[in-house]
């Protein structure tokens, strides 16, 4: 309940020869977690239950706005968008918080295979130099992004994130400039003004490239991100930008 379970799964890159993936989901008390597990060495269709280690848990305050999806970039790094800590209207100003992973778009190496935490932070995230901001968040500012991708084409990063109780939205960033962004909750909910107590001037975050708004009579309500089409069967449709909504 509460938007709580397993949320996402994703292989390694290298997954044919080393058998590691990793799971996202909620533990008993509702907190994110990071894990990673290996298959059976004669069954590539069963998991082997005990060789998971977790990587990271994040504490959660609220239920809801779990975020909740794994990827791993052209570069070999595993990044996976949290929500905000829930509730409504992001009470706590997670998202815009440097010291927490809620709300953000966090992006790790998780090639340490032998050694807790089994992971370690890339050398060229975007804050690594920035004391205010955790060295692991690649990007600030969402709501509650649980689903994005990566074009496998051009490996523009596509974001579509939930919001609050008037509009939804969709961010782009194309290849190479995804880092170091605000996408702008919870001042903004996608370019209208949402609580902008504490913000910094409209120019420091980065807006929506589509938005459109809670309407029952046309079924706008919460966005499920979706891909851009890259298949063969319908060409009319390639290079477009899929996603629907609740």
């Amino acid at each position: 309940g509460g938007e709580r379970g397993l949320l996402s799964l994703a292989f390694h890159p290298d997954y044919e020869n080393n058998r590691y993936f990793f799971v996202y989901y909620n533990n008993l008390s509702g907190d994110i977690t990071i894990a990673r597990y290996q298959t059976q060495a004669g069954n590539p269709n069963e998991a082997d239950a005990g060789s998971g280690v977790v990587l990271l848990n994040i504490l959660k305050p609220f239920d809801n706005h779990n975020g909740g999806d794994l990827n791993f970039g052209p570069d070999g790094y595993l990044y996976f968008g949290t929500g905000d800590g829930g509730s409504g209207g992001d009470p706590n100003n997670l998202a815009q918080s440097g010291s927490s992973l809620l709300g953000k778009m966090i992006r790790i190496d998780v090639n340490n295979f032998s050694t807790p935490p089994f992971y370690s932070i890339p050398p060229d995230n975007p804050y690594v130099a920035d004391p205010n901001v955790d060295d692991r968040i690649w990007a600030l500012g969402l709501r509650n992004p649980w689903r994005w991708s990566f074009d496998r084409n051009t490996n523009d990063m596509w974001i579509a994130d939930v919001g609050q109780g008037a509009w939804e939205e969709v961010n782009f960033r194309s290849a190479g400039s995804t880092g170091g962004i605000n996408y702008g909750w919870r001042c903004y909910e996608a370019t209208p003004t949402f609580n902008t107590a504490g913000c910094l001037s409209q120019n420091n975050y980065t807006f929506p490239i589509f938005e459109y708004p809670h309407d029952f009579a046309t079924g706008g309500f919460s966005i499920t991100g979706g891909f851009v089409y890259r298949g063969a069967e319908y060409p009319a449709l390639q290079g477009y930008y899929i996603c629907a909504d609740f």
